[in-house]
């Protein structure tokens, strides 16, 4: 690579050098002011915010970073387009939450001066996910996704006031090493049947040359393996509970939206790059007869969201429900890809802008009410709705938008699925879909009814909130409230991110 493909290929990572900066300035800090950590997450904000601007800057651009020379084509180990560029962007939305998440979270508080740390390790999951989602290649995808894992590993058991925190860091490490060495020998065996590791060149081969469809078949089933394992589809959700329970609530929050947006994006780009032959005039997928992944991606979403349904349906810890939750929306969100289209992609991209604002919502609120009352079970919720009265009808908003109903953004993400599943003739899955649905509503509106149907006794204290935590739900709160009424800006961004289709 000379010097000149070099600076090209570094001005298309802008948004990645800014993070890789920010870790760097972190660490400076966490060094040089030893006691004093009031700085750092100001460098983290301002160091997200910068990501978040070239980030839209570049949101219409296009090109490959890093380029591979071949005697026909140019492919990259990074692929820029607006389809990443939109999952970026919503990891820097995400990513500056939690930053105030973590602010005002009392167990990182607690942490005294490992909170540089805590900020130097999350950035190290922002970079993973930044590269996994514009990742072109099967090693650049497997490189970042282990800097994504080390780093939340890592993370899962910060905290270390309780055994749950290091068993959470410990089963995570454990399912996390055997998904990636499984993830590895699918990709080091599809290498060996293509002769190469790019997903632009492996769609080549397959469209001109013969392989062997049993072995191609069991190494795409061991990387949907690594991958699953990402976004907690079952049967790669066992660490998922666990994990959950036992991490910090910030860093919760967290693995269920960023990193499973990162889990999603690269499962769509490893579909589309190498699978797909040809896109039609109305924006269906005509994929390579060389693997049936319309069945497999239909049974993984059902299994997917039928068990984390049904299994959140017996927890008493808010945060293994949510967990069990996260579990079904997965699921969900399989569907969009299960249809094989622009609008099943779309609808993709709509679900994940609404999960982040209601579920980063829902664990802030399970934060704040454990912070007050040491507790995180259901139980203990009785009459909450009563003596903090803003707090119960947040969290109920937030509940109904999971579940899907009217009038919350829940709605319109699930909607937009529906509307793809029909429109793609697979009603069966549709009719799955909303059954599923019905399921959740009962262990969300459990939630409620411990908080507003059962009066407060002696041992429910009002929960005494700062200015800026009112603010925080509140910019969680209007979105969800706003988009399930006029969330035509929203589809219109999705819309205007899918050239990717046509790259």
């Amino acid at each position: 690579m000379d010097f000149t493909s070099l600076y090209d290929s570094l001005s298309l990572i802008k948004p990645e050098i800014v993070i890789s900066v920010t870790l760097l300035l972190i660490v400076i800090f966490d060094l040089i002011f030893h006691k004093n950590k009031t700085l750092i997450p100001y460098i983290a904000l301002a160091g997200l915010i910068i990501g978040g601007i070239y980030v839209l800057s570049d949101i219409s651009n296009s090109g490959f970073a890093f380029v591979i020379s071949s005697t026909s084509n140019n492919f990259g180990l990074l692929a820029l387009d607006s389809f990443g560029s939109y999952f970026k962007f919503l990891i820097i939305i995400t990513s500056i939450l939690i930053v105030f998440f973590a602010k005002h979270s009392l167990e990182i508080k607690n942490t005294g001066t490992r909170q540089g740390e805590f900020y130097t390790l999350l950035f190290g999951m922002i970079l993973g996910m930044m590269f996994m989602i514009s990742a072109s290649d099967l090693i650049m995808i497997y490189v970042s996704m282990e800097l994504l894992s080390f780093s939340s590993y890592v993370l899962a058991g910060f905290i270390k006031l309780r055994d749950r925190n290091s068993e959470a860091s410990l089963k995570y490490i454990i399912f996390g090493g055997v998904a990636s060495g499984i993830m590895l020998f699918g990709i080091s065996l599809i290498y060996g049947l293509t002769g190469t590791t790019n997903l632009y060149q492996i769609n080549q081969v397959l469209q001109s040359a013969h392989v062997n469809l049993i072995v191609l078949s069991f190494s795409l089933l061991l990387v949907v393996a690594g991958i699953g394992y990402k976004i907690s589809a079952v049967p790669f959700h066992f660490w998922t509970p666990d994990v959950y329970e036992g991490a910090p609530v910030s860093i919760t929050a967290f693995l269920s939206v960023a990193s499973k947006a990162a889990g999603f994006a690269i499962l769509i780009r490893l579909i589309k790059t190498a699978f797909v032959s040809n896109i039609d005039s109305v924006g269906n997928w005509q994929l390579i007869p060389v693997f049936d992944w319309q069945t497999l991606l239909a049974v993984l979403a059902i299994l997917t969201m039928t068990l984390g349904n049904f299994a959140a349906l017996w927890q008493d810890n808010l945060k293994r429900m949510l967990a069990y939750s996260s579990i079904a929306h997965a699921g969900y969100l399989l569907l969009g890809i299960v249809v094989f289209s622009e609008i099943g992609i779309e609808a993709v991209l709509i679900y994940f802008a609404v999960y982040m604002l209601m579920n980063l919502g829902s664990f802030y609120i399970v934060m704040l009410i454990a912070d007050k009352t040491g507790s995180e079970n259901i139980d203990d919720y009785g009459g909450l709705g009563y003596v903090t009265p803003f707090l119960g009808v947040s969290f109920a908003v937030f509940l109904v938008s999971l579940t899907g109903l009217p009038p919350t953004a829940g709605f319109i993400g699930k909607l937009y699925l529906f509307i793809a599943l029909i429109d793609a003739k697979m009603t069966t899955l549709a009719v799955i879909a909303v059954l599923n649905s019905v399921v959740s509503l009962y262990y969300y509106i459990r939630v409620l009814k411990h908080m507003f149907l059962k009066k407060p006794d002696g041992n429910v204290r009002e929960i005494k909130l700062s200015a800026a935590n009112i603010v925080y739900i509140v910019i969680l709160l209007i979105p969800v409230l706003l988009l399930g009424i006029y969330f035509t800006p929203l589809v219109n961004f999705a819309e205007s991110c899918l050239a990717f289709l046509h790259f």
